[in-house]
């Protein structure tokens, strides 16, 4: 009987280290979830940058194929004005 007491004690003793290393011990559940939570983060951030990516190939893609996107990106981005033409600013009126 008092055999049967000691590997109790020790059968418990040994769940109660597993249990503790296994909630606050080094690489515990609560350090998995947050690194799920940070890799998730993460994926989001990837996922936005590919997208941005490939819009910045596409309007690579269109400034090697054609002179009208160059053209384009002159006027609203520069102010570019071709001879010739005349340009013509339309300033709102103020309500004060």
């Amino acid at each position: 009987m008092r055999q049967d007491k000691w590997i109790t004690l020790i059968l418990i003793a040994l769940l109660g280290m597993l249990q503790y290393r296994l909630w606050f011990g080094k690489n515990a559940i609560p350090d998995y979830l947050k690194l799920k939570d940070e890799v998730k983060a993460q994926s989001a951030q990837n996922q936005n940058l590919a997208q941005r990516n490939s819009l910045l190939k596409a309007d690579i893609s269109d400034l090697k194929i054609g002179l009208e996107s160059i053209e384009e990106r002159a006027r609203n981005e520069l102010g570019l004005v071709k001879r010739g033409e005349t340009f013509y600013r339309i300033i709102p009126a103020n309500n004060d």
